[in-house]
């Protein structure tokens, strides 16, 4: 899909990459945003730069940089994105905004290391933490073996619920990273059980272990080597459709768990508040200020601090640049009664993460304190919306209708409304000629929260063609929900024209295998590239 043109901004503050690299060792507050696609991003760019593609620019921004004034760098490949993103968070309240004079290029060209792939910090941490505390692991025959003989085991798949049911180890059951040290009394009381921990590849299996390991818990502790990647490329199936997961509610351990936790927080420096300190953070407007509920998402759902983000703890520690926009800001994490926030602190203290706190008393202790959710206000502006049984009645009437979803390639793929052209907001001139003579063009994406955004571009493109241009209430889900069918299509989008996604070799149509090894072998050369970038330092005396 072709880039749209955009015109060079004379007069934005741009910086060189010496004075970048001084900034990320001058121990402020920095922020490095990517403007390009997370496809593009993932081919080549900056360790700490973060993904801010200019597709979801309203909502990347707002919760990457709760502090709009913060001080901000933009970065692309030279293409002009960063100008663009760069003017949107100047219009967005950003004081001190600036962008990299040639990108990627001259970064490179002045002789600094670029690295492909996605979370890449997190990544680089998982290997450290295996080379640097020794965490043991199993290959796939091994563990085979054991599983056939019957040892005795537990195997726990340490990703989130919805990978664990896609693809997971037999015998296995899903207990996502955040979870494992809480919950390990519970699910191996006798200290002879042999505990096996894995992921897809590598990074949250040897969290997952070394997780229980600095816990202390009693048992033998391993990582699967090379996760259900390694487990396939040894010729061993994956069981699909797998629901078993860990039992609800708090573990009968939980004072146990607890007592772990608090040992390796202190340990590795986390910060204990109160609800007046948080009171205090929230008010100091030259602090950007990141607070993350580290639970179970269901818990989450069922009831959190209004002005918290749903970060559970196994997956931010393996993808901090998710949740984490701005390099040395205060995070604060919450759970209920403190074991999953400590443990994910520890670890965010030994990646590098300065200024890492929980608050005492958890959840409860936050009640009545004001911390709010930046605003995105481009989502209260009145836009045409069109309900699924008009959409319906349109489509099966025959009236010309298109609709366009701009939701990630990736869930286009699993499922979308039949005949709709996909695409990616801001680059969506390439579907005009597709547009023409429609006398309703329906935007749409999983939630239909994109769709309201996309409205205004889509109308830009029917100029002069008289059509009606409306966002799906409730979005594709709610088309499903009305009981109208999806379509599944892994080749639509192809993998060529996924550049909003960085496809994981299981989202590949072709050398899924070869794509394996090339990750696997990506993961552990990490921890030899970053000795080579120099800007990075893990453990927890990386502030001192």
């Amino acid at each position: 899909m072709a880039r749209p043109i955009v015109p060079i901004l004379i007069a934005m503050n741009r910086i060189s990459p010496q004075t970048l690299r001084a900034w990320l060792a001058d121990g402020h507050e920095l922020a490095l945003l990517d403007a390009r696609e997370e496809g593009e991003f993932g081919a080549s760019h900056l360790f700490w730069a973060v993904p801010c593609p200019l597709s979801q620019r309203e909502l990347r921004a707002r919760a990457l940089l709760p502090r709009p004034s913060v001080r901000t760098v933009c970065v692309d490949d030279g293409s002009g994105l960063a100008e663009t993103l760069a003017a949107f968070l100047e219009a967005d309240g950003g004081t001190e905004v600036a962008v990299l004079d040639g990108g990627t290029k001259a970064w490179a060209a002045a002789g600094h290391v670029l690295f492909s792939g996605i979370n890449v910090p997190s990544k680089a941490f998982g290997e450290w933490v295996e080379h640097h505390y020794g965490t043991e692991s199993v290959d796939p025959p091994e563990l085979r073996a054991w599983i056939d003989s019957g040892r005795k085991m537990v195997v726990l798949d340490s990703r989130t619920e919805a990978e664990f049911r896609r693809m997971s180890i037999p015998s296995g059951i899903s207990v996502p990273g955040g979870e494992l040290a809480y919950r390990i009394g519970d699910l191996a009381p006798d200290p002879d059980t042999l505990v096996v921990v894995n992921c897809a590849g590598r990074t949250r299996s040897i969290m997952g272990a070394e997780s229980l390991r600095r816990a202390g818990i009693p048992n033998k502790v391993v990582a699967l080597r090379n996760g259900t990647m390694g487990w396939e490329l040894a010729g061993f199936r994956c069981e699909r459709g797998r629901t078993e997961r860990f039992p609800p509610g708090p573990p009968k351990t939980a004072a146990l768990a607890l007592a772990r936790a608090k040992a390796f927080a202190e340990a590795s420096g986390v910060g204990v508040i109160g609800a007046l300190d948080l009171v205090r953070f929230a008010d100091e407007d030259d602090r950007t200020l990141y607070l993350l509920d580290v639970r179970d998402p269901a818990e989450f759902r069922a009831g959190h601090h209004p002005g918290s983000r749903n970060a559970p703890g196994g997956q931010l520690v393996q993808a901090t640049d998710q949740w984490i926009g701005v390099r040395n800001a205060r995070i604060v994490l919450l759970d209920d009664d403190g074991v999953r926030a400590r443990m994910a602190g520890a670890w965010l203290r030994q990646m590098g993460h300065r200024d890492v706190f929980v608050v005492d008393g958890g959840i409860a202790a936050t009640t009545g304190v004001d911390v709010a959710l930046r605003a995105v206000p481009e989502l209260a502006m009145p836009v045409p919306t069109l309900d699924v049984l008009r959409l319906t009645e349109a489509l099966d009437a025959g009236e010309p209708t298109v609709v366009v979803d701009v939701g990630r390639s990736l869930d286009h793929r699993d499922g979308h409304i039949p005949g709709a052209l996909w695409g990616i907001r801001s680059r969506l001139a390439g579907l005009a000629p597709k547009l023409a003579g429609a006398r309703h063009v329906v935007a749409t994406s999983p939630d239909g929260v994109l769709a309201r955004l996309a409205v205004a571009e889509l109308r830009a493109l029917t100029q002069g063609g008289g059509a009606e241009v409306a966002a799906l209430e409730g979005g594709t889900a709610a088309w499903h929900a009305f009981g109208r069918p999806l379509v599944k299509d892994r080749t639509s989008p192809p993998d060529e024209a996924c550049v909003d996604c960085h496809l994981r070799p299981y989202d590949r149509n072709a050398g899924v295998e070869e794509a394996m090894r090339a990750y696997l072998s990506w993961e552990i050369d990490l921890v030899h590239e970053i000795v080579r970038d120099g800007t990075v330092r893990f453990g927890v005396d990386a502030d001192a």
